[in-house]
């Protein structure tokens, strides 16, 4: 008790550095990258302020400017040139992520790369999967889409990806992945999944940026409605016991309860601050209600607290030279 404990003292400017009990580090950070094999330049995302669609011959520029700023992994979107019912862009050898996957591989053999694995950029519904009829109208088909699954993450192995991360939210989608690219040699092949995904509104700036608006209907019947807290946990047990090897939490920093649940199953969780948060700080940024450097760097920070081991963050590059200033 006061006045003999004293907490301030521990506050001291030159004792602070030495009692932190969580830090941030660009290892901690994985940088998100839009790839467009429909474009020669890159393009500025207008929802997503500092952030661009590149196009397949100017991604490995952009990786290696990252890789330079100390970001050590990447996730990579494709936006392809053209949509089906069926998404065979999204497995075609010559594919947007594929080629993009390849390139990167060999110009920066030290670069971790993730893609996402998922429909909603290649189907012309843009749900994440094969559609057709249920006893509730045209929705999702959990099955017949784990075959698509299974052969999008076959693709993207084979040119070279480090980890596959799905993103479907499809019952079996963690063990049927697992089992194509073992049968197919990949068993190096890590599988991220994001295994605690919510229907939240945060994701209309990546909606935009990727292209994956859904014509009709919603996402609701295979996302996890907010404030099922026990389900999106149960979630991420099932996942692990499928054989993922790292789980994850989407969006991260107004779920960071779930993240800290899912922490204590024992697997590596990354957690996505998605486009929504990172748009909510810059429009607030702009205005001159908040100073961005140090909200961004909270937020991360408040993340990592939790208990993500990586953050798939739009801030990366940035953090990445704001924790560079702070040495």
């Amino acid at each position: 008790m006061f006045p003999e404990q004293r907490m301030r003292r521990r506050r001291r400017r030159i004792i602070q550095p030495l009692l932190r009990e969580t830090e941030l580090r660009k290892t901690d950070l994985i940088a998100p990258v839009f790839v467009d094999e429909s474009i020669d330049v890159p393009i500025p995302i207008a929802s997503m302020p500092g952030q661009f669609r590149h196009p397949v011959d100017g991604v490995l520029d952009h990786c290696r400017r990252l890789m330079d700023s100390g970001i050590r992994a990447v996730i990579l979107f494709g936006i392809p040139a053209e949509k089906d019912s069926g998404a065979t862009a999204a497995y075609a050898s010559d594919g947007v992520v594929q080629r993009a996957v390849r390139g990167i591989k060999r110009g920066l053999g030290g670069m971790a790369v993730i893609t996402d694995l998922c429909a909603c950029e290649y189907t012309d519904h843009g749900h994440c999967g094969i559609v057709g009829e249920t006893a509730d109208g045209p929705d999702l088909l959990n099955d017949p889409s784990l075959d698509l699954m299974a052969r999008i993450a076959v693709s993207h192995a084979e040119s070279g990806a480090d980890i596959v991360a799905p993103s479907c939210m499809l019952d079996g989608m963690v063990r049927a992945i697992r089992q194509a690219l073992d049968s197919a040699g990949h068993t190096d092949t890590l599988i991220m999944s994001y295994s605690s995904k919510f229907a939240s509104a945060l994701y209309g700036p990546f909606r935009d940026a990727a292209d994956s608006g859904f014509t009709f209907g919603d996402r609701t019947t295979y996302q996890i409605y907010p404030g099922n807290a026990r389900e999106a946990v149960m979630e991420s047990e099932l996942d692990s016991a499928e054989g993922a090897d790292i789980l994850m939490v989407k969006p991260a920093g107004i779920y960071l309860d779930i993240l800290a649940s899912v922490k204590r199953i024992g697997l590596p969780v990354a957690a996505y601050q998605v486009s929504g948060e990172y748009a909510m700080i810059k429009a607030a940024a702009e205005r001159g209600w908040l100073d961005e450097r140090a909200v961004a760097i909270e937020s991360l920070i408040a993340i990592k607290r939790a208990g993500a081991d990586l953050i798939i963050t739009y801030y990366a590059e940035d953090a990445a030279r704001w924790l560079d200033e702070e040495q």
